[in-house]
């Protein structure tokens, strides 16, 4: 069965080369790499022909795609049965798409959910990497719902969800991996197809992005529990503790610490681990990291979420 790659871009420039790279260094070359480009005024479409003559790449230019639509128009101009989604911006384990096809070629599994980790260049980025993305040994593979920067599906079994949700602009690979798995039940998972990425290099910018995760949630109408104990939490149990603080003291100090050292912990185990060889104080700004980048992402998500839910209200009728 043939495996085709597909991708969405939009003036990524130089920023592809890694990816196209890691494709050119794959065990099993995929036999076709599809790309939709949204409209790029850059050079990227020139460094995707100069790879032409290493892989077999066909691009589709769609101006002004978001990324949901540039997937879909790149899954329906595949030829393979066997689609491998993966984003620009990534570096691929050299087995990547070998051990993505396996279950389906082997096991005659409908999805594959492959893995991604960080890929850090500066300090900051391991301290991002180490608060915001679990370890794999964190994750249960049978309800894990991959990213589509790592993941593998039969082209049949994305026709039959209606692919991806073209009026969802973030967290649409969630709503896809929702849909497939109410269709096809529990995902294969190949640990060992790593997508590498870097993570947020700055506060301003990792914002930015759990905002419009955030927002993306609120449009689909995804993990409303999760966002309602997060308001609790901060309406709620915050302002309580400060209370105590202004009234009683230590007592409200004591649970103030013992909440930020809860909220920290699990970050901090994989912070311990990727600093190894780091000078004590280098170590230790990094830790005092890991509560600000928690807090200034739950303040994103806070703003963002309601801002999805309003949208979704004002187009509720065209959601049904």
């Amino acid at each position: 069965m043939n495996i085709s790659v597909v991708s969405t871009v939009k003036n990524e420039g130089e920023a592809i080369r890694p990816l196209l790279d890691s494709l050119i260094d794959q065990s099993r070359l995929p036999d076709e790499i599809v790309i939709c480009d949204g409209g790029s005024d850059d050079n990227t479409l020139e460094i995707l022909d100069e790879y032409r003559q290493w892989l077999p790449i066909s691009v589709i230019v769609v101006p002004g795609a978001n990324i949901s639509q540039g997937r879909n128009h790149a899954i329906r101009a595949a030829a393979g049965p066997i689609i491998a989604a993966t984003d620009a911006g990534v570096v691929l384990s050299p087995y990547w798409v070998e051990d993505l096809a396996r279950p389906i070629l082997e096991e005659s599994a409908q999805v594959v959910g492959g893995w991604f980790e960080s890929d850090p260049f500066t300090d900051f980025e391991v301290v991002m990497g180490s608060t915001v993305l679990p370890t794999l040994r964190e994750i249960d593979p049978d309800t894990f719902l991959p990213s589509s920067r790592s993941v593998a599906f039969l082209k049949s079994a994305w026709a039959e969800v209606g692919g991806y949700p073209e009026w969802l602009d973030y967290s649409e690979d969630l709503l896809f991996d929702l849909a497939l798995k109410e269709k096809h039940g529990p995902f294969s998972f190949a640990s060992t197809a790593i997508a590498y990425f870097r993570p947020r290099g700055s506060l301003r910018s990792f914002f930015r992005q759990y905002f419009l995760y955030a927002r993306g949630d609120g449009k689909a109408n995804l993990w409303l529990p999760r966002h309602l104990i997060r308001y609790a939490t901060y309406l709620i149990a915050v302002p309580f503790i400060l209370r105590l603080i202004w009234r009683e003291k230590w007592h409200g100090w004591l649970l103030l610490f013992s909440g930020i050292s809860a909220y920290s912990y699990r970050p901090a185990q994989r912070l311990w681990i990727n600093t190894i060889g780091w000078r004590p104080p280098s170590r230790l700004r990094a830790f005092a990291l890991i509560p600000i980048i928690r807090l200034l992402g739950d303040i994103a998500k806070m703003i963002g979420y309601p801002i999805g839910v309003w949208w979704r209200w004002q187009h509720r009728d065209n959601l049904r």
